[in-house]
């Protein structure tokens, strides 16, 4: 597949295959069906039940976040630290592959995970920390403490949040405290029946208990009221839908000048020159398809993919099937890019190239503290979930946003792990001390799917496609004249395009 391109195909048959999987909400629940598992997976019928049980308890392969850990890298070692946590990231692609390729093997005998998979992990990742210390220490002068705590793994279950699933070396890959908090708490998960039944873990997931009825959930939200003197006004810029498909596996936040830095797809709107090559001067001379020429911002996302038996052009490439992504890239429906004003005060302008990851691409094994996924429905969006995808009714159509970070601590357009130059507003509407507001961008994408669980959005394998590591990235470059207008138009209530 090429790097900005694939094939175009018409999506009706896919649809009516997909729409099959619809047929499993008979009788009031999910029947247990894995609707990741592509056609060219193999394997003619569910394994056996001791197989299935045991693979219930290791489900995927758990490691410390090394990033996260990582919050103040001096800026000489970050080119090395950036290309090390990237080399991490593809070593637990590697040792999950391994891992999946023996699961029977290691049903039988529990041992062989820690001896063929668990073991040399440690090992690649132990040398990867150790290059970390060393290019930390010599641009600062001092070591970084507690780097050799991040090199074991474990093995652990689908429904298990951080805790040893069996087959482990002893080390714990649970949630990572003292995480900056994100939008992605607790959610309503609708009346709280079960509707996942046994699940199949033949293929790397989602399976059925990851979706839930939209009208079984509850409506709610949690914005804050406007104070006196909130920006209440709304900049909406149209950058398309990415309907000349382009696409690639890179991040050039997270993994700047890694190939396949993300280990799935992106769908980009906005900026054409983005890859994991792309620096400042790059983007600011890079076409966009954004309709006005003065936002040549970079907007990207995980694809999203229909269960239909068709293959994509990726489907032996990076990111797609050699990453265990499969399935037919759906090109959304409708995609709202709008920047919206903070509810306690005057916004100000943001620095240009400032870069802004929202929600965690690892929050099924890192935990929620970061994530910020929300999904919904066409007609039913005062319903949101968090960690689970939605079933829309006939005629309505996947919903899914992200509300970026709010608040800027006005010095820096990035940080070593992506994330402390930017917070989300307090409960109150008020960006923390130290921190100022700035325009808040919302995406809103949306999807005509078939009704029920036959989609799901691409994610690093281990992950295992689940909807809570949803997450969005955005880098700003808009020229002066604009981004003067977007504060302009939020803070005097106007609506504006």
């Amino acid at each position: 597949m090429g790097r900005t391109s694939r094939k175009k195909r018409s999506t009706l048959a896919g649809r009516a295959v997909a729409a099959a999987a619809a047929l499993a909400l008979g009788g009031g629940g999910l029947v247990a069906v894995n609707v990741y598992a592509s056609a060219g997976e193999g394997g003619s019928g569910p394994p056996p039940a001791q197989t299935r049980d045991t693979a219930r308890q290791m489900s995927t392969i758990d490691c410390p976040d090394a990033g996260i850990a990582l919050p103040d890298v001096p800026d000489g070692a970050r080119p090395e630290v950036d290309r090390e946590l990237a080399a991490m990231d593809t070593q637990i692609t590697d040792a999950y592959r391994e891992f999946a390729d023996r699961r029977e093997r290691i049903a039988r005998d529990p041992a062989l995970a820690g001896n063929a998979v668990l073991g040399p992990l440690r090992s690649r990742r132990a040398a990867s920390l150790e290059r970390i210390r060393i290019a930390v220490e010599r641009a600062r002068g001092e070591q970084p403490q507690g780097l050799e705590g991040l090199a074991g793994c474990s093995l652990r279950a689908d429904d298990e949040q951080g805790q040893d699933g069996g087959g482990g070396d002893g080390d714990q890959g649970g949630e990572d405290e003292g995480q900056e908090g994100g939008q992605g708490g607790g959610q309503d998960q609708g009346d709280g029946q079960d509707q996942g039944g046994e699940q199949d873990q033949e293929g790397n997931g989602p399976e059925a208990s990851d979706f839930v009825d939209i009208r079984s959930v509850q409506p709610g939200t949690d914005r804050p009221r406007d104070r006196r003197g909130a920006s209440r006004g709304t900049f909406t810029t149209d950058c398309g839908r990415n309907e000349n498909g382009k696409f690639n596996p890179d991040n050039v936040i997270a993994a700047p000048g890694v190939s396949n830095g993300a280990h799935h797809m992106h769908d980009y709107v906005g900026n054409q020159a983005t890859d994991a090559f792309a620096g400042d001067d790059d983007l600011a001379a890079g076409e966009t398809t954004c309709r006005n020429q003065g936002d040549r911002s970079t907007y990207y996302w995980p694809v999203l993919r229909l269960q239909n038996g068709q293959d994509e052009d990726d489907v032996d490439a990076d990111g797609g099937g050699k990453d265990q992504n499969t399935g037919e890239i759906q090109t959304p429906s409708q995609v709202t890019l709008k920047f919206t004003g903070s509810p306690a005060g005057k916004v100000t302008a943001m620095p240009r190239f400032l870069r802004i990851i929202t929600g965690d691409a690892k929050a099924f094994t890192n935990g929620d503290a970061n994530a910020n996924a929300s999904w919904s429905c066409t007609g039913f969006e005062d319903r949101q979930l968090k960690d689970k995808y939605p079933i829309c009714p006939e005629g309505s159509q996947v919903v899914r946003s992200f509300a970026f970070q709010s608040c800027w601590d006005g010095r820096n357009t990035d940080s070593a792990n992506h994330r402390t130059h930017v917070a989300f507003a307090q409960d109150d509407g008020r960006c923390p001390d130290g921190f100022r507001a700035i325009p808040q961008l919302v995406q809103r994408i949306v999807y005509d799917v078939p009704p029920g669980p036959g989609f799901a959005v691409d994610s690093f394998p281990e992950q295992l496609h689940k909807p809570v590591t949803d997450h969005g990235d955005f880098i700003n470059v808009f020229d002066d004249a604009l981004m003067k207008k977007v504060v302009s138009c939020v803070n005097g209530g106007r609506r504006c395009r």
